[in-house]
C-alpha cells in the first residue's frame, strides 16, 4: 500500500466515524496519521488500539468504534489489521516480572456494565483465593475507586475574604492608590494540601498471596495524592517510589518485581523501620505524612529494635496505620512478637484481607484530621 493510498483509507475511516454518530473532534485525522506513524501499519494489535485511544473519548463509544473499525478495513481490503480482533489489554502483577496478559474487549465493557455486581461478589473474598480472571476484576474496582483523601493545613498563606488573620502586608500595599484614603483591611489564611502518604510494605514469603493486590493500591493511591513515597522490605529496605511513577500499572510493578532482591525471603520489620527512620525521614517525612506499613507482623528480628524504631516512626509522621492481612481472620489475635512489639505505637490496626478492607481504609484517610493527631485504636496490654 502507498503513503498516498494509505492516508486516503485513514481520512475515510475518521470520516466513517462520524457517520456512524461518533463525536470525533476536529483534528483528529491529523492526531491518526501521527499515531500511524509513530507505531506503523505492521502491529495489528497496536493499530486497532492506538486509533482507539486518539477517536474516542468515552468508553461507551468502544463498541462502536470496533464495529466500524473492522467493518470498514474488511472493505477497503487492508491486509496487514483484517486480523485484528476486539481485545482490551489488562495485566497481571508477577513477582518474577513476566510480561503483562491480554483479554478479551468485551470483558472491559462488560465489567464497566455490571460493576455493581463484580463488587458485591468479590469484595468480601479473600485475595489468596481469587482466580486470575477475578484478580483482573478486582484491579479494575481498585483502579476505579472515587476517593478524596485528607486535606492539611500548610504553614503558607492565601488570601482570604473575610476570615483568618489579618494580612498587614496586603493591606499596607493597597493604601498606595486611587483608594488610598479608605484603607481596607486584607485577610489571610493557611492554604490546604492533600497529606503525604509513606507506604511501607512487607514483601516477604508470607505476604506473596496479597502483594500484588497491595501495590496495586499503592499505584492508584499515588494517582490521587501526587505525593507518595512507596517502600517494600523483606530483609532490607527498599524505595520504589520511582517504579511507581510510570502510568502503566503492569510496567510499574513487574519493574518493582525486578529491583528488589529480597523478594519473597525472611521478614526483618525492626531492620527496615530503622532503615527509613536513618535514611528517609527527614527527606520524606515534611508536611505530616501519614505512614501505612503493610504486613502480617512475622518477624524474625529483635522486637525491642521494633518497638524503638516504631516509637520514632510514631513520633515523626502525623499518624500511623497498620495493615495487616490475617487481622481479617475471625480467630486471629495479635499475639506475635513482632505485632506486640509495633501496636502500642500504631494509631489504627485495619485489616487487608479484600476488597471490602481496601474501602475501610479509604475511609480512614478520608477522614483522617487535618492537624491533630488521633488517639490510638489499638492498645497491648501485658
Amino acid at each position: 500500500m502507498t503513503a498516498t493510498s494509505s492516508l486516503e483509507v485513514l481520512v475515510g475511516f475518521v470520516s466513517r466515524l462520524r457517520q456512524e454518530g461518533l463525536p470525533v473532534p476536529a483534528g483528529t485525522t491529523a492526531e491518526v496519521i501521527r499515531a500511524i506513524d509513530e507505531i506503523g501499519l505492521a502491529p495489528p494489535g497496536d493499530v486497532f488500539y492506538a486509533l482507539r485511544a486518539v477517536c474516542c473519548t468515552d468508553a461507551t463509544q468502544y463498541p462502536v468504534f470496533a464495529r466500524v473499525f473492522m467493518d470498514f478495513f474488511r472493505a477497503e481490503a487492508v491486509p496487514v489489521i483484517l486480523s485484528v480482533t476486539q481485545q482490551a489489554r489488562t495485566w497481571s502483577i508477577k513477582s518474577s516480572g513476566d510480561e503483562a496478559s491480554e483479554v478479551a474487549g468485551a470483558e472491559e465493557t462488560r465489567l464497566r456494565a455490571s460493576g455493581a455486581s463484580a463488587i458485591e461478589r468479590l469484595r468480601d473474598r479473600d485475595f489468596a483465593t481469587l482466580t486470575n480472571k477475578e484478580l483482573a476484576e478486582v484491579r479494575a474496582l481498585i483502579d476505579s475507586m472515587v476517593w478524596a483523601p485528607a486535606e492539611a493545613r500548610s504553614r503558607r498563606q492565601r488570601p482570604a475574604l473575610h476570615r483568618g488573620r489579618p494580612d498587614l502586608r496586603r493591606t499596607l500595599r493597597g493604601t498606595v492608590g486611587p483608594e488610598a484614603d479608605l484603607m481596607k483591611l486584607e485577610f489571610a489564611e493557611r492554604k490546604r494540601r492533600r497529606r503525604p502518604l509513606i507506604f511501607i510494605a512487607d514483601v516477604s514469603g508470607s505476604m506473596e498471596r496479597y502483594t500484588e493486590m497491595l501495590l496495586y493500591f499503592a499505584h492508584s493511591a499515588r494517582g490521587r495524592l501526587g505525593r507518595l513515597e512507596a517502600f517494600v522490605f523483606a530483609t532490607h529496605l527498599t524505595r520504589i517510589t520511582r517504579q511507581l511513577e510510570r502510568r502503566d500499572p503492569s510496567l510499574a510493578i513487574a519493574e518493582v518485581a525486578g529491583s528488589v532482591t529480597d523478594w519473597s525471603s525472611g521478614t526483618r520489620i525492626g531492620d527496615a523501620i530503622a532503615s527509613f527512620n536513618q535514611q528517609w525521614s527527614r527527606r520524606v517525612g515534611r508536611g505530616g505524612p501519614v505512614a501505612v506499613v503493610i504486613s502480617d507482623g512475622w518477624d524474625r528480628g529483635d522486637p525491642l529494635l521494633l518497638a524503638n524504631e516504631m516509637a520514632r516512626l510514631h513520633r515523626s509522621v502525623h499518624r500511623v496505620i497498620w495493615l495487616n492481612p490475617l487481622a481479617g481472620r475471625a480467630s486471629y489475635a495479635p499475639l506475635t512478637r513482632g505485632m506486640k512489639a509495633a501496636l502500642p505505637y500504631v494509631d489504627d490496626f485495619l485489616p487487608v484481607t479484600n476488597f471490602s478492607n481496601l474501602e475501610k481504609v479509604v475511609a480512614v484517610l478520608e477522614s483522617i484530621s487535618g492537624h491533630t493527631r488521633p488517639v490510638p485504636r489499638v492498645a497491648i496490654r501485658d
